[in-house]
């Protein structure tokens, strides 16, 4: 009995031993790398193409990559990833030749997004980084001649690229679960644009939908997105830029707990305006998609009414506690929401720090803040004409105005 004990306790200290070793190596290792073959393909910049990238870019490439302070496409850090995932930083994809992708080949650029590996280091790429191994051909090529453009978004900008964090969680799916795509093997063609179902669940599959509203972020399955755990149900925990956890909604059409009661018109609405039916308006991360036609809307709705209904309760966001010396134009600011996108200071998504000067009187003010759309086309911040009170927007504006304050005070010392 004695030598059992003692074989049982060796055997558990070898078993002990090789995990603490394993888990030194994940910890102390670097993503994986994997060999690397560049394909080839010609990409002719038509304007119809610029256009269409740009659109398909401000859904994808932007929410990440543009810096609230220069407005181009130098990174940031990724305010909104999930806590257990470390501390990210997005890369310069400006046209600049060495902080950013101006030496890139569109070879290599479209071997990234298609299989998620470095096509310089080979190294694979974190978990977060939006792989695109189902988008068609051509809107790939539309995002790419975007990039090549002239627009002032991707101009290139000496801006160095700071350092990523990845934590233990992160290293440790790199190497145990998350593998990259394989490059394909055949051409991905659009599809037919009238047939809604079809379309839609290519909008789902590669506007990020799916990503967002599973239960588990980590167990997508970005290629047969049907698949993924808990799909369109939602639940899964992301953060906004103050990192205060907030968890995605259930958008299958479950009456109860998901979008079953909404009607084609609020599904618009929500995704056009950003209001939901019952006239909240839809909380950080989650923007209006004003790029989307109304078709691309539609054709999303209808796809998710084919969505297996799952029942799932939404959880409730982390809370922010105000301090008992909040102004009230603090509250209000609080009230909606401004803080989630726009931080606590000011400098989230957007940085609103800069409004005290452009805006100098709150008439105008006021203005950009319930007509957006009228100072910025194609921005996706709510158009808040009707949602915030009248009497609610001279104290909002004035807490706007010390949040500069403060900001001009900090860099003056």
């Amino acid at each position: 009995m004695k030598k059992f004990i003692k074989y049982v306790l060796i055997l558990a200290g070898v078993v002990v031993s090789a995990v603490a070793a394993f888990a030194l190596y994940i910890y102390s290792s670097d993503f994986p790398s994997y060999s690397v073959q560049i394909p080839k393909v010609h990409i002719e910049y038509t304007p119809t193409r610029v256009e269409r990238g740009k659109k398909l870019a401000s859904m994808l490439c932007v929410e990440c990559h543009q810096n609230p302070e220069n407005k181009q496409i130098t990174g940031r850090i990724m305010f909104d990833l999930p806590p257990e995932f470390g501390t990210a930083y997005t890369k310069n994809i400006t046209q600049h030749p060495t902080k950013g992708i101006g030496a890139w080949s569109d070879d290599e650029i479209v071997y990234l997004l298609r299989t998620g590996i470095h096509p310089k280091t080979g190294r694979a790429l974190p978990p977060y980084m939006i792989k695109l191994p189902m988008m068609a051909d051509e809107d790939l090529f539309s995002i790419i001649s975007w990039l090549r453009s002239t627009d002032p978004m991707v101009q290139p900008l000496d801006v160095d690229n700071k350092v990523s964090s990845p934590s233990f969680l992160t290293k440790f799916l790199m190497r145990v679960v998350i593998k990259p795509f394989e490059y394909p093997t055949k051409p991905i063609i659009l599809p037919d644009s009238t047939n809604k179902v079809a379309l839609g669940k290519y909008l789902v599959s590669n506007l990020g939908c799916n990503d967002c509203h599973a239960a588990d972020v980590t167990k997508v399955n970005a290629l047969e997105i049907e698949k993924t755990a808990g799909f369109m149900g939602g639940g899964s925990n992301w953060t906004d830029v103050n990192r205060k956890v907030l968890y995605a909604s259930n958008i299958t059409f479950d009456k109860e707990t998901g979008i079953g009661s909404w009607s084609e018109a609020d599904f618009h609405k929500a995704l056009r305006e950003g209001i939901r039916p019952d006239g909240k308006p839809l909380s950080y991360p989650m923007e209006r998609k004003v790029q989307l036609t109304d078709n691309e809307i539609s054709s999303i709705y209808e796809y998710l009414k084919t969505v297996p209904h799952l029942h799932n309760p939404h959880k409730a966001s982390e809370e922010y506690t105000l301090p008992a010396d909040a102004t009230a134009g603090m509250k209000v600011y609080y009230k909606y929401g401004c803080q989630r996108c726009h931080g606590e200071n000011g400098l989230g998504i957007g940085d609103l720090r800069q409004a005290n000067t452009k805006y100098p009187d709150d008439t105008t003010l006021t203005d950009v803040i319930k007509h957006p759309n009228k100072y910025f086309p194609t921005t996706v911040m709510i158009q808040w004409d009707g949602i915030i009170k009248e009497e609610e927007f001279a104290p909002l504006c004035s807490h706007v105005r010390e949040l500069g304050r403060r900001a001009a005070h900090t860099i003056a010392r």
